[in-house]
């Protein structure tokens, strides 16, 4: 699980921008642009088989430990649906630190849903596989 900020309009990735010439020929002239001041945190929840789940937040809320866990709640109603008969003793479950995740309504939530939580390194951007392989793709779709 992990949660990232979608814009309404980005610029152009570094991959987008690149291009071929010659080592003569000038720079294309570019403008400088902002990402928009309108944008929307999207949570995804997703295995080894693909994407389960995506929740994006209502403008004004922020997560807390009561919509994380009724986050938590549909996941598993998801996962007996998408993945019936593949999670037959435990799920376990990587997210980040933030203080959401960490709080004790989350964890005894975790818990009656028969969920384990792996411990995730404090910083470890390594151990963040969403980060470098599930968002650059919806993203520039998006």
């Amino acid at each position: 699980m992990d949660e990232t900020w979608l814009y309404h309009s980005d610029p152009e990735t570094k991959q987008q921008s690149m291009e071929w010439r010659h080592s003569g020929s000038p720079r294309p002239k570019t403008f400088r642009v902002q990402k928009s001041a309108e944008k929307v945190l999207a949570s995804i929840f997703w295995d080894q088989n693909g994407i389960l789940l995506i929740d994006y937040l209502p403008k004004g809320q922020t997560i807390k430990a009561e919509y994380y866990s009724s986050l938590l709640v549909q996941l598993e109603a998801i996962l007996k649906e998408k993945r019936r008969g593949k999670v037959t003793k435990v799920v376990l479950f990587l997210h980040d630190n933030s203080p959401a995740h960490w709080a004790l309504a989350t964890q005894k939530k975790l818990a009656y849903l028969g969920f384990q939580s792996l411990d995730h390194p404090p910083y470890s951007p390594d151990l963040a596989p969403s980060d470098y392989h599930l968002f650059p793709g919806p993203k520039k779709q998006l």
